[in-house]
């Protein structure tokens, strides 16, 4: 019986190809399901070609209807490309000049105090640091109990001297008496006159005798040389003290305080006498106002620094010794002025962009100069009447175009 004649009712034909590998198989074999399954695959591949197709011309269609306007539409689009960047014109600006220094501080004058006499043991000591003390005032006491004997020995001696010149010129007038009634003669005239002022010599030598122990005595005691304020004592009760023991008090003349501002060459070339400063101790919190009294007229080798020293009022929170830190006013400067942002910096060193009339952005090295609250000061490379860019300077090339708007407000 042909295997072709007996095709079962409902049965589909799945292909010529799948026909003729059944007729091959000679009678009474089945269809192969493999060849089956890889018709179907193929049909899939081709379904799936075409799906990609269509989705492929649909992206086409779509691109060309968001690109493909007219050409006033294309310069529309690269216009608004074009970035939009605040510019500011920093003209020019009057700046007070400032320089910075740090230092310690200082009595402005010390006085150092210490045994002027021949010395002796330390009996009382009257005042300690922190005091203020007057002229003349008593300091410490040095016994003088030997130096007191000495004194009132030789005020008996005056007193001996005295007496002698006080006989010497009583037998003087007695004789000059006698001399015109012949009983004595002129060179016994002349013999007790040099008495008398032999014993009347005496007497002076014994008074300044007197006078020089007093001195010395009264020199035994410790007294400020003039008013100030007392910053160290360096003497205890008991202690033997004279010439050679060193100082014993340190005084503050008047309580005047300085600071010792270390300065380089530059900044010292550009301070004079009577600028003021304002000085701030290191832990106080507080700034306190000075002056420029002295400029240092030689600079340390080694450093190559100079000394600005600041006079300052009294006051507790000055303590000599301590660190600080000043500003200096230098006088005004006048020049360009930006804000930090516009600033860039790299390798090459500092510099700004600035827009010419046609819109292009173009690098320009700048140096700057003093930092202040408004702003940095620009000692070269602008004028004042250009175009800054104020921000956004780190995403812009050389050439660049922008459009330009104002800023709110400049620097002024």
């Amino acid at each position: 019986m042909n295997y072709d004649s007996k095709i079962e009712p409902g049965r589909v034909d799945t292909g010529n190809h799948a026909h003729e590998h059944v007729a091959a198989g000679g009678s009474g074999a089945s269809a192969d399901p493999l060849a089956i399954d890889t018709e179907q695959e193929r049909r899939s591949r081709r379904w799936i070609w075409i799906v990609a197709a269509v989705v492929g011309a649909a992206i086409v269609a779509i691109w060309f209807l968001v690109h493909g306007g007219s050409k006033e539409e294309a310069a529309g689009t690269g216009a608004a490309q074009v970035p939009v960047v605040t510019v500011v014109v920093p003209g020019r600006s009057t700046v007070a000049g400032e320089i910075t220094a740090t230092g310690t501080l200082g009595a402005r004058r010390t006085m150092p105090v210490g045994s002027v006499g021949e010395g002796g043991e330390v009996r009382e000591i009257r005042v300690d640091a922190g005091d203020w003390v007057a002229q003349g005032q008593v300091l410490a006491v040095i016994d003088r109990s030997v130096q007191a004997q000495a004194a009132a020995s030789q005020a008996a001696q005056v007193q001996v001297a005295a007496a002698d010149a006080r006989i010497a010129q009583s037998n003087l007038d007695r004789g000059l008496k006698l001399v015109d009634r012949g009983f004595i003669s002129k060179a016994d005239i002349d013999s007790l006159t040099a008495t008398r002022d032999a014993a009347v010599a005496r007497v002076n030598v014994a008074r300044a005798t007197l006078g020089q122990l007093r001195a010395q005595n009264a020199r035994l005691n410790i007294v400020a040389p003039a008013a100030g304020l007392v910053l160290e004592r360096n003497v205890e009760l008991g202690q033997v003290v004279g010439g050679g023991t060193g100082v014993l008090f340190s005084l503050a003349k008047g309580g005047e305080m300085e600071m010792l501002a270390n300065l380089s060459e530059a900044d010292l070339a550009a301070l004079r006498v009577g600028v003021e400063a304002n000085v701030k101790p290191v832990g106080s919190g507080r700034t306190f106002k000075g002056q420029v009294w002295q400029l240092s007229p030689v600079i340390d080798t080694n450093t190559r620094q100079g000394t600005a020293r600041i006079a300052l009022s009294y006051d507790p929170a000055l303590r000599p010794g301590g660190f600080a830190s000043a500003v200096i006013a230098s006088g005004a400067v006048v020049a360009p002025m930006l804000p930090e942002s516009a600033i860039q910096n790299d390798a090459k060193g500092s510099f700004v962009y600035v827009v010419d009339n046609a819109g292009k952005v173009h690098r320009r090295a700048v140096a700057t100069g003093m930092v202040t609250a408004r702003g940095i000061t620009i000692k070269s490379g602008l004028n004042g009447s250009e175009k800054v860019v104020l921000r956004a300077g780190g995403f812009l090339n050389d050439g660049d175009k922008v459009k330009t708007r104002p800023a709110a407000s400049t620097a002024n």
